[in-house]
Order: C-alpha cells, then structure tokens, then sequence
C-alpha cells in the first residue's frame, strides 16, 4: 500500500517537473473586431427606455390619438433615429404604418403627471404618409408597393418525360 502511495507521489512530481520544462506556447492575440466595451458606473440622467416608447399611443396637440408607435429603429451608433406609427385601422386590420423622424415625437405631461407622446401632426396626414411593411426574412422595413422577400426559391425538381 506504501510503495502505491510513492508510486503516486513520484508520478505527480514528474509530471508537474514534465510540464513545467515543456515549452509554452503562448496564444497569439487576436485582434478585437471593436474596442472593449465600456461600462457605466451610472445611468444617464436625460435617458428613457424603450418602453416608453414601444407599443404606446401617440396623440396630436388636442389629445387625440393619431396612432400607435410600432417600432423604434436606431442607427448603427445605437442613436434612435425614427419611429414606425401605425395608423387607422380597427384591432390591426387595415392599419398602415408609416415611418416618423425620432425627434418628431414629444414626451409631454397632463395634468396628473402621467406622460404621453404628442407628435404635430394629424391622423390624417399619417394615413396619406407613404406606408412601410416589416419584412421577416429581411429583418427590415420596406416601402409598403415593394416585393417581399422570400429567400431563396426552392430547387424545382427535373421534369421527367412519360
């Protein structure tokens, strides 16, 4: 039982000795494809969700409501740069979304301190908009006359003569 126990402590010892003079190869550095992140200690003051924005009622300076914000598109800076407001429509059928510069929305507070988004504007003038469809294959938002893509079309198989 001894010489098993020795045995095992000789062969740990060697193979430590082994790895140690073995030449370490040390990985070549890869260079990033974007600077490190940075992490932020704290929030920004001035900063919003998404949520207030997404999915949530847009009204016209007299408190009607004009639509309803679809999407929030940003550029590749993370910057948000438009909204996409559905418009008309009952529950989602006919409805038409059209695309708004980020800007041209508001957050504005009634009375009780409850804040809305106000866009001036008129429903209206949105429904006459050029209206904008979400294409799923392309994760992007195409002119509404414009084809959907549909990938790439299925393999036909060869006619065969009878």
């Amino acid at each position: 039982m001894a010489r098993l126990a020795y045995t095992s402590v000789l062969f740990a010892i060697l193979t430590s000795v082994a790895s140690a003079q073995a030449p370490q190869q040390t990985p070549q550095p890869q260079s990033p494809a974007a600077p490190t992140a940075q992490i932020m200690p704290s929030i920004p003051t001035n900063s919003m969700t998404v949520t207030h924005w997404y999915k949530q009622n847009v009204y016209d300076p007299s408190e009607n409501k004009i639509g309803e914000i679809m999407d929030v598109l940003v550029d590749r800076e993370g910057k948000a740069t438009a909204l996409i407001v559905g418009v008309g429509g009952f529950l989602g059928m006919g409805e038409k979304d059209v695309a708004v510069p980020f800007n041209a929305v508001q957050v504005t507070s009634k009375n009780n301190n409850k804040w809305y988004l106000v866009m001036n504007s008129t429903k209206e003038a949105l429904k006459s908009a050029k209206g904008f469809k979400y294409d799923r294959n392309a994760m992007t938002w195409t002119p509404e006359d414009a084809p959907a893509t549909t990938g790439t079309p299925a393999p036909t198989a060869p006619k065969q003569n009878r």
